[in-house]
């Protein structure tokens, strides 16, 4: 009985050790060993589409009253977030700038925050509404020069994307993209950007 006895103490002594060990290696997050989380785009899809379709305010609807109004047109983006460290960290706000080619048109961002294990990759999905409108706006303030540049206009432009983009037939770019990262009290903004297709 007493080697039984014995036997137990010596196996409970190392499944002991061997915990705190796995706590220490566990780690706490420090400025010095946390590790910045990777952020890729894995998929962007045309959640929905419309068609192409523009009603200006002269335009007298059947219901409601008239507005400037234009095709909408939603992407979704999914992401993975890879966790490098050996302790999970919180994912608390993702943002970026959507550009259809080299246009940009529309910033976006998710506050939908989850915690990401040791080790481990997440995925967040985030949602990007755009319309006609909208982004005819967007082209006439901040496009106009390229616009010249490649030789077209506005609507020309607006038609080629919305009719394109649910065929996956124009590139759509993620840039100035930042998503804040929190472990233990230490904030990291980590930056990505990326490329579809």
């Amino acid at each position: 009985m007493q080697k039984k006895s014995t036997a137990f103490t010596v196996l409970c002594f190392f499944v002991i050790i061997a915990f705190l060990t796995g706590c220490a290696a566990f780690g706490k997050p420090s400025e010095s060993n946390l590790k910045d989380p990777v952020i890729s785009l894995d998929s962007m899809e045309v959640a929905h589409s419309f068609g192409y379709w523009y009603f200006s305010s002269k335009v007298k609807p059947t219901k409601g009253k008239p507005d400037n109004v234009g095709a909408p047109l939603d992407l979704a983006f999914t992401f993975n977030i890879q966790n490098p460290n050996s302790y999970p960290i919180l994912l608390e706000d993702i943002k970026f700038t959507v550009a259809f080619e080299e246009f940009d048109l529309n910033s976006v961002s998710s506050t939908a925050t989850q915690w990401i294990p040791a080790g481990k990759t997440n995925q967040v999905r985030v949602h990007a509404h755009f319309d006609v409108r909208q982004s005819l706006l967007s082209l006439l303030v901040t496009g106009g020069f390229k616009l010249k540049e490649k030789g077209t206009n506005a609507w020309e432009q607006l038609e080629a994307w919305w009719t394109r983009i649910p065929n996956y037939e124009i590139p759509i770019n993620v840039k100035d993209g930042a998503a804040i990262f929190k472990a233990d009290g230490i904030v990291r903004v980590v930056p990505f950007s990326a490329t579809f297709p």
